[in-house]
């Protein structure tokens, strides 16, 4: 895998060229809407695939190696009939390995809403691990508002992938509540019924397990939603059931803040299967402009989660999606949610080039619209997915997690099989 930043005046030809490549596997590998209108800086991945190479009079191993970017020693590897000794000769061909050696293996989350495109549900699947159906919204009673998760679930296991039914203390049509979370987790006879309907939908839904995203507990009930998670994992997994959990992106134990202060990551981590850091929204919908994720903030919320958390439980979150501010900024105004290829395609659009933060580690451009209004967008793209990519082998993590798998980023998944084996649960 090789992930090319696009200069000016190159077109999807010479890149191509450039990588012994054709252009028609790296415009159906990226999914380029328009190939030939590329945009400065924007990335494009490109698979080297299986290569040979026939030896010339004069040619050396070094050489070789050299001229296609690899090690001798990985050349050597791929070629076990050329010997310890590197001896080759006139018209042998050899197998030239690729450029980037997977990391191993880990496994991919990605939460779903009920009404996504099915395409591309069927188009994602192959590339995850889990399926989290985003959500049952528990009322105060200890009831759930049905879904229309069927659909989902079965093209879910049809693909080996394991579903998994998310709850929230999200209200009917608005948005995390304190008050609901309250109410449940006061109240054992709530909680009994609560879990009572959880199993009912885990065996007649053909879930493999339990995602709990409860955010904005008030700090007072942070031990009344340890209990909880003590009687949750007692009782699902007696039934052969997985919990995960979704937390909020911490740096420390003693962060306040009504959306941290509840999450009791060494609770948690000692608990359940695996939980979700929610580590997104540093840029979001009302804050000034800057990066979703920026791995710089990534970093800091590892460095506390590995200190608390086993890092084998850990999955990362990614968000896939960035979002499209009007400057000046002011405060309370609103940002719009972009999606990856859609961001390159309004680049596009306006004739802006994509630049790419170092800190950060994401891409952004600035553009005027229709009426002469200056715009700032944040994404992600090869590079910011890489780079997050690496802090998984960094830090040994179990994996990833994505929100949302609704928009499809064919790059996304370029970059993930290239790096890593995907684990199936299921099969």
């Amino acid at each position: 895998m090789i992930i090319h930043v696009v200069k000016p005046g190159e077109s999807i030809y010479n890149i191509a060229q450039r990588y012994g490549v054709s252009p028609e596997k790296i415009i159906a590998d990226n999914e380029l809407s328009e190939p030939n209108r590329l945009v400065v800086g924007q990335t494009i991945v490109v698979l080297e695939g299986q290569r040979r190479h026939t030896v010339l009079p004069g040619q050396s191993l070094y050489g070789i190696a050299r001229q296609y970017g690899v090690a001798v020693n990985d050349l050597i590897a791929a070629n076990p009939q050329v010997g310890a000794n590197g001896v080759i000769y006139p018209g042998q061909v050899l197998t030239i390995p690729s450029r980037t050696a997977k990391r191993g293996t880990i496994e991919v989350n990605g939460y779903a809403l009920p009404n996504i495109n099915m395409e591309v549900l069927r188009k994602t699947l192959p590339n995850l691990t889990y399926l989290s159906i985003f959500s049952y919204e528990v009322n105060p009673d200890g009831t759930l508002r049905p879904i229309n998760d069927e659909p989902l679930i079965q093209a879910a296991r049809a693909a080996n992938v394991a579903p998994l039914m998310v709850i929230t203390n999200l209200e009917a049509g608005g948005g995390f509540s304190s008050e609901v979370a309250k109410a449940i987790l006061t109240n054992d006879d709530v909680q009994e019924r609560l879990i009572a309907n959880i199993l009912e939908n885990l065996r007649t839904k053909n879930y493999y397990g339990l995602d709990i995203d409860f955010e904005y507990i008030y700090p007072e009930n942070r031990e009344d939603y340890n209990n909880f998670l003590r009687k949750v994992t007692s009782r699902l997994r007696d039934q052969g059931y997985t919990v995960t959990t979704a937390l909020a992106p911490k740096i420390s134990a003693e962060q306040e803040g009504v959306l941290y202060e509840a999450h009791d990551y060494p609770v948690h981590g000692a608990l359940v299967d695996h939980v979700i850091l929610m580590t997104y929204e540093w840029g979001y919908t009302y804050s000034p402009p800057m990066a979703v994720a920026p791995v710089d903030e990534i970093r800091r919320v590892l460095n506390y989660a590995v200190s608390a958390i086993p890092r084998e439980k850990i999955f990362m979150g990614i968000p896939n999606y960035g979002y499209d501010w009007t400057l000046p900024y002011a405060r309370g105004s609103r940002a719009t949610t972009v999606s990856n290829t859609g961001a390159v395609d309004l680049a596009r659009t306006r004739r802006a080039a994509i630049e790419y933060d170092g800190e950060s580690q994401s891409p952004f451009f600035n553009y005027y619209d229709t009426n002469g209004k200056q715009h700032e967008v944040w994404f992600e793209d090869a590079r910011s997915i890489q780079a997050k990519l690496n802090l998984v082998e960094e830090y040994n993590l179990g994996g990833i997690s994505y929100w949302t798998i609704g928009r499809y980023f064919p790059q996304n998944w370029l970059v993930v099989n290239a790096l890593y084996d995907v684990r199936k649960v299921l099969s």
